[in-house]
């Protein structure tokens, strides 16, 4: 971080919190796996066995909120009408029906994001949060298990998560349960999909040792000469996942030393034209997140918790990941990346990013990992989601995985230099068109 805050005191490009204040500093806190039980009317349901979640929780229910599936959409809510502030709601994974058997929100046979297991838990998590409920119950029998899966796997470890650290006392906790115990807090749980209030006893007592700790965004800022108050974010990752069991450094030169040397050339190339009085007219923001690799958190918490510049006046960002290697699959493609989320928000920040690339970059544009059924779920992975998920348009630039991904053989020695240059310049390019519009880019896709 200190190489970063150095090389931008070298440009001349000012600190976003002014002075040399280039580090926002991101509190986490890494907690043990948890050890506890839910006594529910008396009876026992241990962590770990019948229930999962990565959260200390003391608390006590004498009433429980059924909200069906837990969505609020334009198309249907189940919260609508419904006050669950400071209630513990419980809620199935899945989504309605209508009597024709098309599904209500899509108005057809296509079944809807809430039936996506990458995006519809968060998104019923947000909504709990957002409507003040005290905390929300999971029931999802289809991937209990695979939940499980990983639970069992980092208890074996010794191998807690790390999260944003936040207000315990007003933490909003989330439970995943198996069958057993959805049927106990409500046996008509699988077939019923009304609202309900169920009266019954629940304690909660969870336990976890979380240590504090801090760590740091880097975060410079390029003032737009006609709209400042209009904001470019452009961002990459500084942290990767530290060295191997018996001592190897993971180098991590294209996951993301690419993305962070990109970042740094391409607010060198803005500097440069602002320098010479033809600035981008809205202001860039030059954002190197943390704790990426421990999920999203230093994006998450300068979205989420911080954003220095407000969220409703970010007209995009631009995410880069990886983008100094080839992909396997793509063997002897030397012109080539893959752009994912272009188009799930804004149409026109698509076809702005595909003329920019016809007319100036001309690399091959792939999308095959912007579908939504993609097993990868890269869309889910980096820290554009963040972004995304607050209805900002959105661009991720990716190789493609290798075989050094996340080992000690990602090394500068195999990077692509002269593709890396010519993503890179795709990617000011693509920039600098979103900053000139004489109008910020329309949201058409808005998820909330």
């Amino acid at each position: 971080v200190e190489y970063l805050k150095a090389q931008y005191i070298q440009m001349g490009i000012p600190a976003a919190q002014g002075g040399e204040n280039y580090f926002q500093d991101v509190p986490l806190e890494v907690g043990q796996i948890p050890e506890g039980e839910v006594i529910l009317n008396g009876d026992r349901y241990d962590l770990g066995v019948d229930f999962l979640t990565f959260q200390s929780i003391k608390a006590s229910f004498a009433q429980i909120v059924y909200v069906g599936y837990g969505i609020e959409d334009p198309a249907y809510s189940d919260y609508d009408g419904l006050d669950v502030k400071g209630k513990l709601v419980l809620v199935k994974m899945g989504e309605p029906t209508a009597e024709n058997g098309q599904y209500a929100i899509s108005g057809n046979g296509e079944k809807s994001i809430w039936s996506n297991m990458s995006e519809s838990l968060g998104k019923r998590i947000e909504i709990a949060a957002e409507k003040g409920a005290a905390g929300l119950i999971y029931y999802d029998p289809i991937n209990y298990d695979r939940f499980k899966a990983r639970f069992d796997w980092m208890k074996e470890k010794d191998n807690g998560s790390m999260q944003l650290k936040i207000d315990q006392e007003n933490q909003f906790f989330n439970l995943y349960i198996d069958t057993e115990l959805a049927k106990a807090i409500y046996p008509d749980i699988v077939i019923d999909e009304n609202r309900k209030t169920i009266d019954l006893k629940m304690e909660l007592a969870i336990e976890s040792q979380n240590n504090g700790i801090t760590s740091e965004n880097v975060v410079a800022v390029l003032k737009g000469s006609e709209i400042p108050n209009e904001y470019v974010v452009i961002s990459s990752n500084l942290d990767h996942i530290g060295i191997t069991s018996d001592g190897q450094i993971n180098n991590g030169a294209d996951d993301d030393g690419s993305g962070t040397v990109a970042l740094l050339e391409i607010a060198r190339a803005f500097k440069s034209a602002a320098a010479e009085g033809r600035g981008p007219k809205r202001s860039i923001v030059f954002l190197h997140v943390t704790g990426e690799e421990k999920g999203l958190l230093g994006s998450q918490y300068y979205t989420d918790v911080d954003p220095i510049f407000p969220l409703d006046q970010t007209v995009a960002n631009l995410n880069i990941d990886m983008i100094g290697r080839i992909d396997p699959k793509r063997k002897g493609s030397r012109n080539y990346v893959y752009l994912i989320g272009s188009d799930k928000l804004s149409s026109e920040l698509h076809w702005l990013s595909e003329e920019v690339n016809a007319k100036y970059a001309h690399l091959e544009l792939d999308y095959t990992f912007n579908d939504d059924n993609d097993p990868n779920r890269f869309f889910y992975r980096s820290d554009h989601y963040n972004f995304a998920k607050n209805n900002v348009p959105i661009i991720f630039y990716f190789n493609g995985t290798h075989d050094d991904y996340h080992r000690p053989g990602d090394t500068p020695d195999k990077i692509n230099y002269d593709l890396l240059q010519n993503r890179a310049r795709l990617i000011f390019l693509t920039a600098w068109e979103v900053a000139n519009r004489n109008t910020r880019l329309k949201v058409d896709k808005a998820t909330k």
